[in-house]
């Protein structure tokens, strides 16, 4: 019955806190609800909070009814005793309730696990054997090159400064927080942290690496009157190198998106992602052109790699990897399926408020997706891959190996892909460093006698320290970290305060951030802090223990001299630490360390070898530890040479030879071909053509056309003069050829229009019939392309086009299939090759082509329920048929299903759900816009989707970004929405934004004139 003692207590104290908070509101009671406490991002501190959740999370059910029954048993009449039953009853109630949220979620999570499990059991199978043939023969896949795949290690060769001269264009991508070269404001909110800082120093550091050109970090311009104005600056220079030094330097770019005036907080990012990736693809593009006119003969030189740290630029870089063809890196920080499931463990939020709260769904989606398109995955330890990476669909350890080893051998993959993960601790800059630095010298100042006359040379965060302790001349034990439970400072202060060795041979000093009110605090830090002035009172270690208020980010370096000029030692007790950054600067300033066993610090100290792990769970493995290095001064001498001598493993110079050694390594096993851009004529129109009603077009498909789609000279000069003739125009020149790039807009209609059985429907030509006509009303069609997006096969769009009263050859390119195949119509309709190869990196072709049968069917549908419809298939895609009435999984859960196997693609419904599409992973027909976008010199803000109010499942992507969508309502009656997401699922909200500039609307009818003002709305006059 302890435990009720404990439960009467805190009840008791919840009481109390009640009967102030009533006597301060003139008798109204307001105790805080559990339910209510995730709404509230209160930051002062909640006592009612507080012993709440101890409670529920602290205690069993059945301790808890016990207590509620004895309150019961002793009632009586006075309101204290009614108050405690009926709280009682609501704690036990919200303890239940949590109970069964947290066995749903288990139950939820044992699901995802055994399907995981199966998925690795097929992949596994599958490539369990390696047959003869395949021994000798390897792989017989072209679209998959075989590369050696191994390790850096003695059998590959490491980045050299002494190599061939090299010009590289590298492009890093960090979105949110604020990100700036100087004075940085570190700690100002959670998303500006660590990740900025290491972000613009990698930035610097690269550029300053020997073959590196030019490198870009992309974020978000912020123009914000909330944040200071450097942040709405374009471009800011990060390093000016040299004269001679054949770079160019590194810059911060900042990309607009979403509200201009606002600083958005990441959770909130997500809609305008599409924006970002649309301006970071114009801002690469005009800088590949530039760089390729300085250093490359004319030719873009396009990025060496794409970058992309945490969950939203991982999404940003998986995008403008797939429109450009670029190798894809990887960083994630933190991971969002790590957080989410430590969130579900405590149980305090259920998954419909974590999702509510953090987008935690959609920053998973990003993640997995950054996985499906990664070459490589750089983390920062080992337990990074194998506990948190290891959580996710896209990647399994085992699995990975497995691929190494065929790819290797020379063996098929059978069209499996895993990113490589590889392990590159962040570097550091320790120039700042002094490495003679005197072990006594400053310090005999402070504490001398002479300390008066010398102290204003001194840092002042040493007097700061100092004046806390009745001896300073004792060795400091230093603990820096934020005042979070996980960091578990308490059981250090616990390990001090019971060792009385320790506390008459040592001081301890800990640095917790900064505060003025403690009860201002968030309530996770104030309780740490409370407790932490508790246990310095309950064993009176007044005059031993130092605990500052304040100190600049700019002291850090002080506060490390100060501990190793005392000969102190440096301990990082958290409960897991994933890396262990502070370790090493302890060690660039000569401490010895203690850390934790758990996470980075295992690799650090291997590397170092300069210090002890422990279990942080274990008070007394700490304080041995503590005391061993203390009291031993030739292991603290040892300790601390070791540290200084190992510390270049963890310095810039050498994180960018490992970093660009594996990148070089990574880029062997990706494509190499590359975006061409169609030269745009010099020349513009002439005047006397712009009212000809697209002369080329009705020309161009006539004659022999070249390789370029040009006409011979003679050929062309006759149809010219024909066509202006029959045209009764004046008297033109007649050199005007047809040229994409000579487009000034681009009209797209993308309307899914089709009935409940997926045919099309009269609303689709009569669309194509007045968009046409609206764009000749606008700007003459002369300067506008025209180009259909639909997601049926080739020979069905042919099909529904031919009652419609345009003729195909109205069109600059028809993309069918969802996105996987490209037709010009200027040129015989002829596919695009090219953009055939560039979207089938990574497409598994027939291995995946029985699998999509197989995953897509539930497991308690009929053999027919879903078909291969091989009419529409081709090489870059498979269709399959879906029988009415069948039930079918949704898109998430096939892809799921399908990454668990290693199998990396894109899956559309279409057709009002009749209809699936299995295509690469890099094939959509957003991706198909931006390629056009890119191919032809059409900026994106100069394109014109036309869609219906629903359409097919990929038609989310079509609403954001920088083109103009304009939406007709009542035009597209059946959509296949319905498949797209399942119920646990992010929402449409977290992909399309509520309001956009860059959306129009057309009101049931769409007539001409209703698209005309549609288009005007929108900046077409």
């Amino acid at each position: 019955m302890a435990g009720n003692d404990w439960i009467n207590g805190y009840l008791e104290a919840i009481l109390d806190v009640g009967s102030s908070l009533r006597k301060r509101n003139d008798g109204k009671l307001k105790i805080a609800r559990f339910e209510e406490s995730k709404e509230k991002e209160d930051k002062s501190f909640s006592p009612t909070k507080y012993f709440v959740e101890e409670v529920i999370n602290s205690f069993d059910e059945s301790d808890l009814h016990r207590t509620w029954v004895k309150v019961i048993a002793t009632r009586n009449t006075r309101e204290r005793s009614n108050r405690l039953e009926n709280m009682c009853w609501r704690i036990w109630h919200l303890a239940r309730k949590k109970k069964k949220i947290a066995w749903d979620d288990a139950q939820r999570l044992a699901r995802r696990r055994l399907e995981r499990e199966q998925g690795r059991n097929d992949a596994a199978d599958d490539l369990s054997e390696l047959s003869e043939g395949e021994k000798e023969k390897g792989d017989s896949n072209p679209s998959e090159p075989v590369r050696d795949f191994t390790r850096i290690n003695s059998e590959m060769q490491i980045w050299s400064d002494e190599e061939k001269p090299r010009r590289l264009y590298i492009v890093l991508i960090s979105i949110h927080g604020l990100v700036r070269g100087e004075n940085m404001e570190l700690g100002r909110d959670s998303d500006t942290g660590g990740q900025v800082k290491y972000v613009v120093e990698l930035a610097r550091a690269l550029a300053n690496t020997k073959g590196v050109y030019r490198v870009d970090l992309l974020t978000r311009q912020i123009s914000s009157p909330d944040v200071d104005s450097s942040y709405g600056e374009p471009i800011e220079m990060l390093s000016c190198p040299p004269d001679g030094s054949g770079s160019c330097g590194a810059y911060i770019v900042r990309i607009p998106c979403g509200p201009r005036n606002k600083y958005i907080p990441k959770e909130s990012l997500w809609p305008y992602i599409p924006e970002f990736v649309d301006g970071a693809l114009s801002h690469i593009v005009n800088m590949a052109r530039a760089l390729g006119e300085q250093v490359n003969g004319g030719k873009p030189t396009w990025p060496y790699v794409i970058h992309g740290h945490y969950a939203d630029a991982g999404e940003v870089a998986s995008h403008l990897s797939g429109a450009l063809n670029v190798p894809m890196v990887l960083t994630g920080h933190s991971l969002g399926r790590n957080k989410f499931e430590q969130l579900l463990k405590q149980g305090r939020l259920s998954r419909e408020d974590i999702n509510a709260t953090y987008k935690i769904m959609r920053r998973i989606e990003a993640e997995e997706l950054g996985l499906d398109a990664s070459e490589m995955v750089v983390t920062s330890t080992k337990q990074e891959i194998e506990e948190q990476w290891g959580l996710y669909d896209g990647f399994d350890l085992k699995l990975e190996r497995k691929l190494r080893v065929r790819r290797r051998r020379g063996v098929s993959c059978l069209g499996r892909n895993m990113p490589r993960m590889v392990v590159i601790p962040p570097g550091m800059d320790f120039s700042y460093v002094t490495k003679q630095d005197s072990l006594e010298g400053d310090l005999k100042s402070l504490i001398g006698s002479d300390r008066t006359q010398t102290k204003r040379n001194l840092p002042p965060i040493w007097s700061e320290v100092m004046r806390f302790f009745t001896n300073p001349h004792k060795p400091t034990i230093l603990a820096l970290s934020r005042p979070d439970p996980k960091k578990n400072v308490t059981t250090l202060l616990k390990a001090f305060g019971e060792c009385q060795r320790l506390r008459e041979l040592a001081n301890l000093t800990l640095i917790l951030g900064n505060r003025d009110d403690i009860e201002e605090m968030s309530n996770s830090s104030s309780v740490v802090l409370t407790t932490v002035l508790k246990l310095i009172d309950k064993y009176d270690l007044y005059g031993q223990v130092a605990y500052p208020k304040h100190h600049k980010q700019s002291e850090v370096p002080d506060i490390y001299r100060l501990a190793a000029k005392t000969k102190g030692v440096f301990i990082n007790p958290a409960l897991v630490e994933p890396f262990g950054l502070t370790l090493i600067e302890a060690a660039a300033y000569g401490l010895p360390v203690v850390a934790t066993k758990n996470g980075g610090p295992v690799d650090i100290l291997k590397a170092l070898n300069n210090g002890l792990l422990v279990d942080p769970h274990d008070q007394k493995a700490i304080a041995d530890a503590l005391l061993k290095l203390v009291a031993d001064k030739n292991l603290w001498t040892e300790c601390r040479k070791n540290g200084l001598k190992n510390i270049h493993r963890f310095s810039w110079p050498e994180h960018c030879r490992n970093y660009l050694s594996h990148v070089e390594h990574c880029r062997n096993r990706h494509p190499t071909s590359r975006l061409e851009i169609t030269p745009i004529p010099e020349e513009p129109m002439s005047d006397s053509l712009k009212d000809v009603e697209d002369l080329s077009l009705r020309f161009s498909i006539e004659g022999d056309p070249k390789l370029n789609g040009e006409l011979d000279a003679a050929t062309r000069q006759k149809k010219l003069i024909e066509a202006i003739t029959q045209a009764a125009s004046s008297n033109g020149n007649a050199s005007v050829t047809y040229s994409p790039g000579r487009r000034q807009m681009l009209f797209v209609i993308a309307a899914d229009c089709y009935d409940c059985n997926g045919k099309s429907t009269v609303n689709f030509q009569e669309i194509i019939k007045n968009v046409m006509k609206a764009a000749g009303l606008c700007l003459g069609l002369g300067r506008i392309g025209f180009v259909l997006l639909t997601g049926s096969s080739l020979r069905e769009t042919m099909e529904a086009l031919k009652s419609c009263p345009v003729n195909i050859e109205d069109f600059d390119a028809i993309i069918c299939n969802s996105g996987s195949e490209m037709y010009y119509p200027w040129r015989d309709m002829v596919a695009d090759l090219d953009y055939e190869a560039h979207v089938g990196y990574r497409w598994p072709g027939e291995n995946v082509r029985s699998m999509a049968i197989r995953l897509a069917k539930l497991e308690d549908g009929t053999e027919d329920d879903v078909l291969e419809y091989v009419q529409t298939s081709g090489s870059r895609s498979y269709s399959y048929i879906i029988k009415p009435g069948a039930k079918t999984r949704k898109v998430d859960e096939i892809r799921q299903r399908l990454r668990m196997r290693g199998f990396r693609c894109n899956l559309v419904y279409t057709r009002a759900a009749s209809r699936l599409n299995v295509i690469p992973l890099f094939a959509s027909r957003k991706q198909a816009l931006r390629y056009l976008s890119v191919k032809w010199g059409i900026d994106l803000s100069k394109i014109f989707v036309f869609v219906g109010e629903k359409g097919d499942t990929d038609y989310e992507e079509l609403l954001a970004g920088l083109h103009k969508t304009i939406i007709m309502r009542g035009s597209v009656g059946y959509g296949s929405e319905k498949l797209l997401r399942s119920q646990d699922s992010f929402k449409r909200e977290d992909i399309v934004p509520q309001e956009s500039p860059s959306l129009g609307f057309v009101e049931e009818n769409y007539e001409v004139h209703d698209l005309s003002a549609a288009l005007e709305a929108l900046g077409i006059k």
